[in-house]
């Protein structure tokens, strides 16, 4: 089995392309929804140790979390300790699960795959993209959402550029979904005859 990790920045499209990867077929890890599903299990105690006041009804609250180390370095590195291992274990029985069901191909849609060197467990990234205005305007539009916000979560993400530089494939979502389909198509005619590169 292939395992492509799916990756790209905030506003480009990630998200979907993910659900247009799953309905080809394929079956897709959401990093994002694992760390939901941590965040109110395994996660709630080792988290409110480190960040006391940061859970609320049994589960974390990313709300006050979110102020607790939004702009602090050491504390997202504090976090990341606490929350990657788990997600690694989680992503893993993932895999297993695909590869047991004989799936050729297996996604895993991790926003900071680069970032967190998650691109050596992977035989091929893929990264989503679109046009800067349109990554903007998609944010902004978000509830909770401002300016600085969007600036600060932008810091912690590898520029564009340099993923779309670092990538097997890229795929442009700046025009519709028809497109990102038939990009889709072709990323899975393509990437089943590349070597496994996986560490």
């Amino acid at each position: 089995m292939l395992v492509l990790g799916l990756t790209g920045s905030i506003g480009m499209g990630k998200s979907t392309t993910a659900k247009l990867f799953a309905e080809a077929g394929v079956p897709v890890y959401d990093a994002d929804a694992t760390v939901h599903k941590v965040y109110e299990d395994e996660a709630v105690a080792p988290v409110e140790a480190a960040f006391p006041g940061s859970t609320s009804d049994g589960k974390v609250d990313r709300q006050k979390l979110s102020a607790m180390v939004v702009g602090d370095t050491d504390a997202i590195k504090r976090l990341e300790a606490i929350v990657h291992p788990l997600l690694r274990r989680h992503q893993q029985e993932f895999l297993d699960a695909a590869e047991q069901a004989g799936a050729p191909v297996a996604v895993l849609d991790v926003p900071l795959l680069y970032e967190t060197g998650g691109d050596t467990r992977v035989d091929a990234v893929v990264v989503v993209t679109t046009a800067p205005h349109v990554q903007r305007e998609r944010i902004l539009a978000r509830d909770n959402m401002t300016a600085d916000k969007l600036d600060a979560i932008l810091l912690r993400q590898m520029p564009d550029a340099e993923k779309r530089r670092r990538a097997d494939f890229v795929v442009d979502t700046s025009h519709g979904l028809d497109p990102v389909r038939r990009q889709i198509a072709d990323i899975l005619r393509d990437v089943v005859k590349m070597p496994k590169r996986r560490i």
